[in-house]
């Protein structure tokens, strides 16, 4: 297990339901360091805008963003389609990005040791962290995931439209002109298409111990 002493950054990219959140959690947990999801910034922006639809988003934002405990962003329930299929429209503003970006990069210099994941954490936000990681799904898979999740708050919804979501939401995020997601050159390929949990964090791990040997020792 990891020193204190030992400073590691790890950083998780991917689409829409490939797991990447269940595996930046779990490899947070595991070596103790702190965890930032940057699609739960996004989430709670949409949040913010779609309820109080301020006239001016920028200045609104910026007070917001400025004084948010990441901590309560569990309180509220982020995960709707709405929210989803909205997150991915203000990821294209760069005014936005750049207050979310702020955010992000305070995190990590208050925290030596962290995981941040999202779509862009390993080619933008932490271009040099120790390990990166990308992770990739079968649309089908991502897509029974999602449904499932999104089930046990709303009987409404249907696999049809998760599906079509998803595949939308990484079109517009693999083709959009700021920041798209794409695989950084270093990052380690995670396919979590028949890998469970498990399978996932050995191998995640597997790297990361390689790297904190390599650098440390053992």
């Amino acid at each position: 297990m990891r020193s204190k002493d030992k400073l590691l950054r790890i950083t998780c990219d991917g689409g829409a339901a490939t797991g990447k959140s269940t595996g930046a959690k779990l490899i947070a947990k595991k070596y103790k360091l702190a965890f930032l999801s940057s699609g739960l910034l996004y989430r709670y922006t949409s949040f913010l805008i779609l309820k109080y639809n301020p006239k001016n988003k920028i200045n609104f934002l910026k007070k917001k963003i400025k004084n948010l405990n990441y901590k309560n962003l569990n309180k509220i329930n982020l995960h709707t389609q709405t929210i989803s299929t909205y997150s991915a429209t203000i990821a294209k503003i760069s005014g936005i990005r750049n207050i979310l970006k702020t955010y992000q990069k305070d995190f990590i210099k208050k925290n030596k040791g962290c995981v941040l994941e999202g779509r862009d954490a390993s080619t933008k936000i932490l271009k040099n962290s120790d390990v990166k990681f990308f992770f990739i799904c079968n649309l089908n898979v991502a897509a029974k995931r999602r449904y499932s999740e999104l089930r046990k708050k709303s009987k409404k919804i249907s696999f049809k439209e998760v599906k079509r979501a998803i595949y939308k939401r990484n079109l517009i995020d693999k083709t959009r002109r700021i920041s798209p997601l794409q695989k950084h050159p270093d990052a380690i390929l995670v396919n979590t298409t028949k890998n469970g949990k498990q399978a996932m964090i050995a191998k995640m791990s597997k790297h990361v111990e390689k790297f904190l040997n390599k650098k440390y020792g053992n």
